[in-house]
């Protein structure tokens, strides 16, 4: 039997990041240092070496949201899944917070008012209450579709994270937003094609959130968030 000889969450973290830079390594693949953290976090949630090659990311992306992070800014989710997912005392220690306004009730009439998602409202809510926000979206392409509409219109989020996964308006939402974002000037960091996902909307959040923190070590994060 195989002796496990990695107990510790820290430990366990850490030989993960190894192992996926030496499997990247020998696929050939240098990550940018800039994004590193980012793409590494996102392979160690999913354990899918894609990421190394369809995360596209605007110039000065992590550095941008990671200063955001720092003056406190929130985060702006479009599932609940996402939100669990996001490190709460990482932002508090930034002194942001964290929503999803899919379960609202206001959100559900609205959308029911005007035939549209509540995805869609959810990002109109965020942009009245939280109009700086970083905005996660790791399931309904047309929340980001909304977005390139706010941008086009004014808004100006901190960071946009297009992540949705799935088959229908996919491809087509991630590819626009990125291209609005690059066209206003919108720190966008997306999942090009059909992979992505809430988890992944958390991870690319976390990253951001630990980099900004000075701690993507594991165990200098332990102490961090004490």
């Amino acid at each position: 039997m195989e002796e496990v000889t990695y107990k510790l969450p820290s430990d366990i973290e850490r030989e993960s990041m190894r192992i996926i830079g030496e499997e990247l390594k020998q696929q050939g693949v240098t990550l940018e240092r800039s994004t590193a953290a980012v793409v590494k976090r996102v392979i160690h949630t999913t354990a899918d070496f894609d990421y190394a090659h369809n995360l596209r990311f605007t110039d000065g992306a992590v550095k941008k949201a990671a200063e955001a992070f720092r003056a406190g800014v929130a985060v702006v989710t479009d599932t609940n899944m996402a939100k669990s997912g996001i490190s709460r005392a990482a932002l508090s220690k930034l002194g942001g917070e964290v929503h999803c306004f899919m379960a609202d009730p206001d959100v559900a009439q609205t959308a029911k008012a005007q035939a549209t998602t509540r995805a869609v409202v959810c990002m109109e809510k965020a942009a009245r209450e939280y109009p700086g926000a970083v905005l996660a979206v790791g399931n309904a392409p047309t929340a980001l579709l909304k977005i390139c509409e706010l941008i086009e219109n004014g808004l100006r989020p901190a960071l946009v994270v297009g992540v949705p996964v799935g088959f229908v308006n996919v491809v087509e939402s991630k590819r626009r937003v990125f291209q609005v974002c690059q066209r206003y000037g919108v720190p966008c960091i997306a999942a090009m094609g059909r992979k992505g996902g809430s988890n992944v909307a958390a991870a690319i959040c976390n990253a951001i959130l630990y980099t900004a923190l000075d701690a993507v070590d594991p165990a200098k994060r332990q102490e961090t968030l004490k």
